[in-house]
C-alpha cells in the first residue's frame, strides 16, 4: 500500500472508529486514486435497494429471519458505506419469536416521498408490509400491513405525477404456486392499502423465468420495472418499459455476466445524480459469504438503461470489477462496522439475533467492558442451534479474515454451554460446557445438517480446570470459506483443532459468525458467560 494512501487510511480510521467496534481492513472498495473495486460491500446485504435524498444515499436489504431487521446503510459517494440503523429493531408480534430461516423480510424497496422515507417488503407467508420515518437515522414507525396475501413478495411503490400511487410485486412459487409474473396494483393515496384495481402486466415464462424483485420508477414519460430474471446464481437484469402503467411492457436484458466472474448480476436499485449520472447497485451470490453488493454505472440510450461495460454495443453490459468513482465529493474510507469491544452503551449494529431478542438474554452492565450472555433455554427441545433464537451473529465481512473472542465460562451451571459458532445450514461450534459433575470441557463440534435437525458431532474434547475464567477462541477463515478453529487459555500459545470446517451458507443468507450461551433445561437457576470482546481482523 502506498505511504500516502496508508497515511490517509490511518487518519480516516482515527476519526471514524467508535470505541466499541473494530474496523476490518480486509476489504476496502475505495482504491484512493479516484476508482473503486467491486464489490463495494463484501458482506451479505441481499436484494439491495437505494434512495437519494439531497446529498445523502441510503440503502436497505433483505434480512429474512434476522433481528433487528431491514438494515439502514448511509453513504455520501455510493462507495463508502456505513451501517447506521435498522428500520425494525424488534417485530411487535410473536411470529418472529422463533427463528424463521428463509422466511420473513424479502426484497425490500426504499423510497422517499414528500418528506417521508418508506420501506416496503413482502413476507411470503403473511403479505406486504411497510415502515416509514422522517429521520432514517432515528426511530421508524411500527410495521403496518399493506396487504394480507400468501405468496406476494418483492414489492415496490410508485407515486405518479397525477397523485395516484401504485405498487408492483412478484409471486413466490413456493407459496402462490406461480412465478415469473409481475403484477401492478393501485394503492390508496397514502400508500397504506391496496385497492381492488390490479393487473398482471408481465409474464416471463418464455424468456425470463423466475422474474422477480421488481423496482418501479418513472423517467422521461416511461414506466420502468427493473426486474431480475433467471434465478439468483445465474440470472440477469431485465428492464420492462411502457408508456402506460398497466402496460403492455417491452422487455430487454441490460446486464449479464458476460465474460466476467460476476455470476447472476441482478436485483438492486437505481439512483441518478444531480449531474445526470446513473448508478445501479446489485448483488452477486458468492457463497458461503452470501449476496455481496456491487455498483455499476448506467448510461441511457434510446430511453433504455445500459448497465456496466457494454463492450459490443448491443445494449447489454457486463459488470465492472473496477471503475471510476461517481462524480461526488471525496469521502473518508468507510465500511459497515464489524466486531464489538462491548464497552459502549449498546451492542454494535453489526449484531443480529436469529429471532426477536429479549432483555433477559444479555446485559452490558459489568463495568469492565463485557457482554454478559445468559444461558437461555430456547423454549423447546432441540438437537442443534438451528431453532435457538438467542444466537448473536455477524455477517462475514471479507474473503479471508480472523474472528476472535475472549470469554469467562466460570459461571456456567451444569447443563449449560457457550462460545463461538460459524453458523449456516452446516455449522461448527467451539463451546465450553459444564457437565453434571461440575467439570468444564471445551468441545469442538460439527453439525452437518442443521436445517434437517441432525445432532452435532463431536470432533475434539478438552477437559479444563473447573474454575477456568479465561478462554480465547478464534476462527481463521481462508478465501473460499475453509475455517481453522484455535483456542488458548489465559493467553497461552494457541492450539489448533485437528479438523478444519468448510463454512456453508444459511437459508437464503450467507454464513454468519458469532457467539451464544444456552442451557439444556427449562427450569432451575441460570448461569452466564462474560465476553470481553469479539474481534474481526
Amino acid at each position: 500500500m502506498p505511504k500516502i494512501i496508508f497515511a490517509f487510511l490511518c487518519l480516516t480510521l482515527t476519526t471514524l472508529i467508535s470505541a466499541h467496534f473494530t474496523f476490518a481492513e480486509t476489504w476496502t472498495p475505495d482504491q484512493g486514486d479516484g476508482t473503486y473495486q467491486n464489490p463495494i460491500i463484501f458482506a451479505d446485504y441481499s436484494d439491495p435497494d437505494i434512495v437519494k435524498v439531497g446529498d445523502d444515499f441510503f440503502m436497505t436489504a433483505s434480512s429474512f429471519n434476522s433481528v433487528p431487521a431491514l438494515p439502514i446503510l448511509h453513504s455520501k459517494d455510493l462507495v463508502n458505506w456505513k451501517l447506521v440503523n435498522y428500520a425494525v429493531r424488534q417485530f411487535p408480534d410473536n411470529h418472529f419469536d422463533k427463528p424463521q430461516h428463509g422466511n420473513g423480510v424479502w426484497a425490500p424497496s426504499f423510497r422517499f416521498h414528500e418528506g417521508w422515507y418508506y420501506i416496503y417488503w413482502g413476507d411470503p407467508d403473511r403479505g406486504i408490509f411497510r415502515v416509514k420515518t422522517q429521520n432514517p437515522f432515528g426511530e421508524w414507525e411500527t410495521p403496518t400491513q399493506v396487504s394480507k396475501a400468501f405468496g406476494n413478495i418483492d414489492s415496490c411503490p410508485l407515486w405518479d405525477d397525477d397523485g395516484k400511487v401504485y405498487l408492483v410485486h412478484a409471486f413466490a412459487n413456493s407459496r402462490a404456486g406461480v412465478k415469473s409474473i409481475i403484477q401492478v396494483a393501485e394503492m390508496t393515496v397514502d400508500g397504506a392499502e391496496l385497492t381492488p384495481n390490479k393487473q398482471v402486466v408481465f409474464m416471463g415464462y418464455d424468456k425470463h423465468t423466475t422474474i422477480e424483485g421488481p423496482k418501479f420508477i418513472k423517467r422521461n414519460g416511461y414506466y420502468y420495472i427493473f426486474a431480475p430474471g433467471g434465478g439468483v446464481p445465474t440470472g440477469w437484469q431485465t428492464i420492462l418499459r411502457s408508456k402506460n402503467v398497466w402496460g403492455p411492457y417491452e422487455d430487454k436484458i441490460v446486464l449479464a455476466q458476460g465474460s466476467t466472474d460476476i455470476n447472476g448480476p441482478h436485483q438492486g436499485g437505481y439512483v441518478e445524480l444531480d449531474n445526470g449520472e446513473g448508478w445501479f447497485v446489485h448483488f452477486q451470490e458468492r457463497q458461503p459469504y452470501g449476496r455481496i453488493v456491487h455498483l455499476q454505472p448506467v448510461d441511457w440510450i434510446d430511453d433504455w438503461p445500459v448497465m456496466g461495460d457494454d463492450k459490443d454495443g448491443d445494449g447489454c453490459g457486463e459488470p465492472y470489477l473496477q471503475h471510476a468513482k461517481p462524480s461526488l465529493p471525496q469521502q473518508p474510507l468507510s465500511i459497515p462496522e464489524v466486531g464489538d469491544e462491548f464497552d459502549g452503551e449498546s451492542l454494535s449494529l453489526a449484531w443480529q439475533w436469529q429471532a426477536n431478542p429479549y432483555p433477559g438474554w444479555f446485559n452490558l452492565d459489568q463495568g469492565e467492558g463485557q457482554l454478559r450472555l445468559k444461558a437461555v433455554y430456547p423454549q423447546e427441545p432441540h438437537l442443534n442451534l438451528w431453532t435457538v433464537p438467542q444466537i448473536l451473529l455477524q455477517k462475514l465481512p471479507a474473503p479471508a479474515f480472523t474472528s476472535e473472542t475472549k470469554f469467562d465460562p466460570s459461571q456456567l451451571l451444569p447443563g449449560e454451554r457457550g462460545g463461538l459458532v460459524m453458523m449456516g445450514m452446516k455449522y461448527a461450534v467451539v463451546a465450553v460446557e459444564r457437565g453434571s459433575s461440575g467439570k468444564l470441557t471445551l468441545k469442538y463440534k460439527h453439525c452437518l445438517d442443521a436445517m434437517g435437525h441432525q445432532p452435532e458431532i463431536e470432533q475434539n474434547s478438552i477437559e479444563l480446570p473447573s474454575d477456568t475464567s479465561s478462554i480465547i477462541v478464534k476462527c481463521v477463515m481462508e478465501s473460499g470459506g475453509l475455517c481453522q478453529f484455535e483456542w488458548s487459555s489465559y493467553g497461552a500459545t494457541f492450539q489448533s483443532f485437528d479438523t478444519p470446517f468448510q463454512a456453508v451458507e444459511g437459508r437464503w443468507i450467507g454464513a454468519k459468525v458469532g457467539i451464544f450461551a444456552e442451557k439444556n433445561r427449562a427450569l432451575g437457576e441460570q448461569g452466564w458467560i462474560d465476553f470481553d470482546y469479539f474481534r474481526i481482523e
